[in-house]
């Protein structure tokens, strides 16, 4: 998708502020939850507009209320994460191409169950899914039995406790290249069926360096605000309308 482009040092995929919000995403809603499946942009501090329908919107009270954003944000809820997401790029089988280490994602803890995921390669073209999840205690890596699926790195992940932040919002930064060496760590494998052969199996995971980024997933249930990759961690000097501000 990008992987011919000229790339800046920092690309935004997605921002709720703008216009054409989801130009770069794909939608996929659990159509056999009409009521508690939902996808939509909507007003952070006043829940408006509610959705139509017959969908009921969770509960988001939180201890700092005073510190929500008067912005457009995109919710997303199911009580099944795997089957309501948004992922870009929106057109299957193709990827993003985008080579910055970095991740950054604005997102606020709902209180629920909630998951995201980025799919990478490496520089010989092997690729593999890193999955970060606040259910997920222990870190998994599942092998796939057949070639054509992916191995999964599934990590947990955890939002700062309320007595420790002002907002109900957070920033997530991370750098994906670290991530890497957990492919090979056979002390996290999940094997589908037996492999005897562990070279053969190497074969099939990312263990080379860093090359790109092939996809981002976000799933439910959670607000997004902004999703965006960079060369720079979170010390990089950001454009203004990056950062979060609360109305008070």
């Amino acid at each position: 998708m990008f992987s011919a482009a000229v790339q800046s040092g920092l690309v935004s995929l997605f921002s709720s502020t703008g216009s054409n919000q989801l130009q770069l995403f794909s939608t996929h809603c659990d159509e056999s939850l009409p009521s508690d499946a939902y996808i939509g942009l909507l007003n952070d501090r006043s829940s408006e507009p509610q959705p139509s329908g017959t969908v009921s919107l969770i509960s988001t009270h939180s201890e700092q209320s005073g510190f929500l954003l008067d912005q457009t944000v995109l919710h997303i809820q199911s009580p099944v994460p795997p089957k309501t997401y948004i992922q870009c790029p929106a057109q299957s089988g193709v990827e993003l191409g985008l080579k910055h280490p970095w991740i950054h994602l604005q997102v606020r803890n709902l209180g629920r169950e909630w998951s995201f995921e980025v799919g990478i390669v490496d520089r010989a073209g092997r690729k593999g899914i890193i999955r970060f999840s606040t259910f997920q205690k222990q870190p998994r890596l599942k092998i796939p039995a057949k070639s054509d699926d992916l191995p999964l790195l599934h990590l947990p992940l955890s939002f700062p406790s309320d007595s420790t932040q002002l907002t109900a919002w957070s920033t997530i930064s991370l750098r994906l290249p670290t991530f890497l060496p957990h492919f090979i760590n056979t002390n996290l494998a999940e094997h589908e069926e037996s492999i005897d052969d562990l070279s053969h199996a190497q074969v099939l995971i990312p263990s080379g360096q860093y090359s790109h980024i092939s996809h981002v997933r976000i799933y439910s249930t959670c607000r997004i605000r902004r999703i965006w990759l960079s060369d720079g961690g979170p010390t990089q000097k950001l454009p203004w309308e990056f950062e979060l501000y609360a109305r008070e």
